[in-house]
C-alpha cells in the first residue's frame, strides 16, 4: 500500500487541475538508474496502463506500475516546501540506501 500525505495529495490535485489536457491521475514507477541504483519516475497520465495498481485518496488517483509494486510497498509520498525548493519526497521502507537528493535509492 502506498501512503500519500495531505501535502502530496494537494500538490497532485493542483497539478491535475492545472494540466493543459485532461488527465486521470499520477503514474508512479521505479526504473534502474540514478546515483544510488534506482530512481522514482512520476508523471500525469490520461489513463492507467494495463496491470497498474490504482491507489485513490479523496478523488486523486495514483497509478502504480505493475513491475514496481513490490519495491514501492509501504512507501510514503510527501510534498515538501523548503529553502532549497519544493518537491516530492519518498520514504521507502524497502530502500537500503539513498542519495542526498532523495530521488534515487538502492
Amino acid at each position: 500500500m502506498i501512503h500519500i500525505t495531505d501535502s502530496a495529495l494537494n500538490a497532485v490535485r493542483n497539478a491535475i487541475t492545472g494540466a493543459s489536457e485532461p488527465v486521470q491521475g499520477l503514474r508512479l514507477k521505479v526504473e534502474t538508474g540514478g546515483c544510488a541504483g534506482n530512481k522514482y519516475l512520476m508523471g500525469l497520465v490520461r489513463t492507467p496502463e494495463e496491470g497498474d495498481e490504482i491507489v485513490e485518496r479523496d478523488g486523486v488517483k495514483v497509478f502504480v506500475e505493475s513491475g514496481s509494486r513490490e519495491i514501492l510497498a509501504g512507501v510514503t509520498i510527501d510534498f515538501v516546501v523548503a529553502i532549497e525548493g519544493a518537491g516530492f519526497t519518498f520514504d521507502n521502507p524497502n530502500a537500503t540506501h539513498s542519495c542526498s537528493c532523495g530521488k534515487s535509492f538502492g
